[in-house]
């Protein structure tokens, strides 16, 4: 806050929540009602869906993947670290 009048707001969303849901609903309807028309049902080449669907998770994945990469997060795990015991030292074993 600015003043001793403004409100504190810790976190402002990008995009509030109702219209996140608005916005999915008349996304699904839109496609739902899509379905039940022929001339719409169009014939698509597999490598272009591909490519549209790795750009699409690029770009929204951007803000995300600069971040991991900034600091070196690496999001998958190599095996259970393993770490070597003390090393003995010579003469200082067991005697026979």
């Amino acid at each position: 806050p600015n003043s001793r009048e403004d409100e504190f707001r810790p976190f402002q969303r990008r995009l509030p929540e109702f219209k996140f849901w608005y916005s999915y609903v008349k996304a699904f309807l839109t496609a739902g009602l899509m379905t039940c028309f022929s001339m719409f049902d169009i014939p698509v080449f597999w490598p272009i869906l591909l490519l549209y669907f790795i750009t699409l998770f690029v770009l929204t994945m951007k803000r995300q993947i600069k971040h991991m990469i900034k600091y070196r997060y690496v999001p998958f795990s190599f095996g259970k670290a393993r770490y070597k015991g003390k090393e003995e030292m010579p003469g200082a074993g067991r005697d026979k």
